[in-house]
């Protein structure tokens, strides 16, 4: 195989297979050549990812050794992106009753919730992260984008329980606006003792589904390794019950009567 040839290969595999350790002598053996050269061409693929700003080859020495691809994006890339999302909130047009804010084209588009994706996945690759948990549903698409970038499986929280998942575990907690008694149920299966979890979600207000979440992973004996949240509101008459969290954006002001809309960057970047 040529050297061209084999460095794309090799890039394409690295980036389907984020976060997973790759030995030499599997590429070595796959693509039939010294393990010299693929060390070179590790060097060449690791120099160019950085200088794109998508992240990096770590290095693993020993037996068991080998490389892996950890996602990162660049602060200039980050800045970039949040502040065209901010951009796109702002549009007046967004304003439901009630004063919510439209989001489901920006959950629905694919490039947009992969980016929001690589940027978690970025915040929180250094975490060893186990496993993605969200509630249904709006924040599934995230959680599955983020997944992606850490090569782990997604965990989805319920409001009611299903036939398929088997026994579960459920608990009463209070909503954070609307105060009211809630109930949100996980599988027995879902989780291993002791995993390390991160929390992903669209959308914070108070932040008392986050909380349910955290209490109803304790009953897993789970780490809640990090919290992670697309946009989250601003609210002075509600206090906040979630302290340590990641947001992309933060929702300061929505004047229904003005049609106008005040989206600042989140926490991402003082974390």
């Amino acid at each position: 195989m040529k050297r061209s040839d084999r460095l794309v290969e090799m890039t394409n595999y690295l980036i389907e297979h984020p976060m997973d350790l790759i030995s030499l002598p599997f590429f070595s053996e796959t693509y039939g050549a010294a393990k010299s050269s693929i060390s070179e061409d590790l060097a060449i693929i690791n120099r160019i990812f950085q200088e794109d700003g998508i992240g990096y080859l770590a290095s693993v020495s020993g037996a068991a050794g080998g490389v892996k691809y950890v996602p990162k994006v660049s602060e200039e890339s980050s800045q970039k992106f949040i502040t065209g999302l901010c951009e796109q909130l702002e549009d007046p047009a967004r304003i439901l009753p009630g004063g919510y804010l439209f989001m489901s084209d920006i959950l629905g588009n694919p490039d947009t919730v992969r980016n929001i994706g690589r940027l978690f996945a970025s915040r929180f690759a250094d975490l060893n992260i186990d496993s993605i948990v969200t509630v249904a549903t709006k924040g599934i698409p995230l959680a599955y984008a983020v997944a992606t970038f850490l090569n782990v499986p997604v965990i989805i929280v319920r409001r009611d329980p299903k036939v398929t998942e088997g026994s579960t575990v459920s608990i009463n907690y209070v909503s954070g606006s609307s105060k009211k008694i809630q109930t949100m149920v996980l599988s027995k299966r879902s989780l291993k003792p002791n995993e390390n979890v991160c929390i992903i979600d669209d959308f914070m207000k108070a932040g008392g589904t986050i909380n349910g979440m955290k209490s109803l992973l304790e009953e897993f004996n789970a780490n809640v390794k990090a919290i992670g949240v697309l946009a989250e509101a601003e609210d002075e008459e509600e206090e906040r019950v979630v302290d340590e969290y990641t947001s992309l954006v933060q929702i300061k002001n929505v004047d229904d009567n003005n049609k106008q809309i005040e989206v600042i960057k989140g926490n991402y970047f003082h974390n």
